[in-house]
């Protein structure tokens, strides 16, 4: 094999990496969706859950939507779901533990605000570690030329994508 046959075959692994990240995006987001709606439904109709959920699974279930929320947001959020907080002494203080220690895991990020008003979001898978700076870099490259290739004099320059990660 050349040079050129594995460029070819590294530009169709990084093309099916990035569809494959964002498809699974596209799915996180769906399911938590769905879970939403389920509980929703189930609730409106006096129904219980068979499989009873654990306050960390529903509070996952909850933050997959990726949309900040404060940890009140996240208890009412859960009582909108169907989610039975009040067996829980002090409900608000529970949430607060499963946050942090989700936050701790790197499943949430935590995200400052002003006093009182922190929220925690999603934390969107990050690249593998088995990619390397130069991959990244050799990716990044490969997105510009793609999008070059495509681009006409009509169309107006497109935004460069910002790298997803920690901060």
């Amino acid at each position: 094999m050349t040079d050129q046959d594995y460029r070819r075959a590294l530009d169709a692994a990084v093309r099916e990496y990035e569809e494959l990240g964002e498809r699974r995006r596209q799915i996180d987001q769906r399911l938590a969706e769905l879970g939403h709606t389920i509980g929703t439904l189930s609730k409106l109709l006096g129904l219980t859950p068979t499989v009873p959920m654990g306050l960390t699974d529903a509070v996952r279930l909850v933050m997959r939507a990726g949309v900040p929320m404060t940890p009140i947001e996240v208890r009412d959020r859960l009582q909108a779901i169907g989610f039975d907080v009040s067996k829980y002494a002090n409900d608000i203080a529970a949430v607060h533990t499963i946050l942090k220690r989700l936050n701790d895991s790197g499943e949430l990020r935590f995200v400052p605000r002003a006093v009182g008003k922190h929220q925690y979001t999603w934390n969107r898978p990050v690249t593998a570690v088995a990619l390397g700076p130069d991959i990244l870099r050799y990716m990044r490259e490969a997105a510009n030329e793609r999008e070059a290739m495509h681009a006409t004099e009509d169309s107006p320059p497109r935004r460069p994508r910002r790298p997803r990660g920690r901060r």
